[in-house]
């Protein structure tokens, strides 16, 4: 069978783009049974509700759901269970003290195949507050509007 190559999205977090100010990225492997590997294949998988901890020097994935892969038996996984992350020891200890001292969160951000093998893109981000939720909303709306503005300005239409 041939190698995999690239990278495939599996799913992505959206949600966490809009509720954390997103201050640094890393790449993350991920511990996975079988029927997970095979339901992740499928193309199943959410973030919605997922975040990372770091506890005893090892980090982990709370709350992901990987669905029970269909074809199973009586082996099937836990959709829910919390799963072990892959890191360098200088990226856990870097992100640990981060989260420590400044009150930072873990949040993964899309999960994906990349060459063959899961990944988790997890993010050290910054809870936002409701006013800045609205601020963020109200500067794309007027970046929106100032550039269907050019777009008229340039057509020739002044309306």
């Amino acid at each position: 069978m041939a190698k995999e190559r690239g990278r495939k999205l599996i799913a992505q977090n959206r949600k966490a783009r809009h509720e954390f100010f997103i201050e640094d990225v890393v790449e993350a492997g991920l511990v996975l049974t079988g029927t997970e590997v095979k339901s992740l294949r499928a193309g199943r998988a959410t973030l919605v509700d997922a975040f990372a901890e770091i506890s005893d020097g090892e980090v982990w994935l709370h709350g992901a759901h990987i669905p029970e892969y269909l074809q199973g038996t009586w082996n099937n996984h836990a959709p829910r269970r919390k799963r072990k992350l892959l890191l360098h020891r200088k990226e856990i200890d870097k992100m640990a003290s981060r989260v420590n001292e400044r009150g930072l969160t873990v949040v993964p951000l899309s999960m994906y195949f990349k060459d063959g093998r899961a990944k988790v893109e997890l993010a050290l981000a910054k809870g936002k507050r409701t006013y800045d939720k609205r601020q963020v909303l109200a500067k794309r709306d007027a970046e929106r509007e100032t550039v269907r503005e050019l777009g008229r300005r340039a057509k020739g239409r002044v309306d």
